[in-house]
Formats: structure tokens, sequence, C-alpha cells
């Protein structure tokens, strides 16, 4: 038993520690940010690009099966709360959310969406069965979720972080007071 319970602990901290190191290398801070367009959970294309005119965006990409990304949701859905109704530097139309699921199942994604009541009016998926070969993981550069990247309104990177909430420092900066 005891080495049963050593083992894990073992595993649970190599795990920690590789997800603590990752940083993703394929986008940079400055880069435009690519553009999305995929459909939302009533099945209207919505487009980042269009979404972004005027506003800072924190893009996140979650899945309902990813157990970190649901953890964090709760911090995501503080941050939106919290950002959402203030005036930004810059940005006329202030401060949103965007998430895009790694879903492959449309009724998992949705119900997660709800259960965390993320409020925020921005969601889509390709619901690709390829997850992590899909265009969207290949463009980003996404090799673990949660993840998550500023953007400000002219549509370039500001930011990246392992969880959404880990903005927070970011967006003080633009804040008008």
């Amino acid at each position: 038993m005891r080495q049963i319970l050593t083992t894990l602990a073992l595993a649970f901290c190599v795990v920690n520690s590789a997800s603590a190191q990752y940083e993703n290398q394929f986008i940079k801070i400055g880069q435009k940010a690519p553009d999305l367009a995929y459909e939302n959970p009533e099945g209207k294309v919505i487009k980042l690009s269009e979404i972004n005119k005027g506003r800072f965006i924190l893009l996140d990409f979650w899945a309902s099966w990813c157990g970190p990304c649901r953890a964090s949701n709760p911090g995501l859905v503080n941050l939106y709360n919290e950002f959402s109704a203030k005036k930004f530097k810059g940005a006329k139309n202030g401060f949103t959310v965007v998430s895009f699921s790694l879903d492959m199942r449309k009724d998992r994604w949705v119900d997660a969406i709800a259960h965390d009541k993320l409020s925020w009016p921005y969601h889509m998926s390709d619901l690709n069965p390829q997850q992590w070969r899909s265009v969207v993981t290949t463009l980003y550069g996404i090799q673990s979720i949660p993840q998550a990247m500023l953007i400000d309104p002219s549509g370039k990177i500001i930011g990246k972080y392992m969880r959404g909430e880990e903005a927070l420092s970011d967006l003080v900066k633009y804040v008008q007071q």
C-alpha cells in the first residue's frame, strides 16, 4: 500500500511539474492572433476577428472532459464577471472571453457550459474527432489545455497563460481609471 501511495505521489509531482514548465512556443507575444470562424452551440458561425473589433479578448482553450479546465472555470467566470463591464484603454467595446472547446460531442460541450456557468456569449468549437491534430490546435500550437491568450483590440496577442485567470495582472493594466 505504501508503495502504491508513493508511486501515485511521484506521478502527481511529475505531471504537475511538466505542466508548470510548459509554455506555448508556437505563438509569440506581439503576433497577430490567427482568425477563427466556428459554430457556437446554436449552430451560428462566429468569427474571432469580428468579436475582437474594439475589444480585449481572453481566448480560452478547454474541453468538457478536461479536469484541470473544469477546475479553472470558476476562476475564469470570476475574471469575466469582474472585468466584462469595465471600461478599457483603447477598447471601446471593453472585454470578453471567447472559449474554444476541443470537445468532440456537442451535448457534453453544451452541458459543461451550463454546468460551469460560462455566461459569456462567445463559445465555439469545431467538434473535431482529431482534437489534437485539428486546424485550430495546429494554428495556435495547442499541446495541452487549459490554455489562454489575451488579445488586444488590434488583434495582437499580448499575453499567454496556462489558465485564463492568470490574465488578471495584465487586464488590470488596461482598465481605465
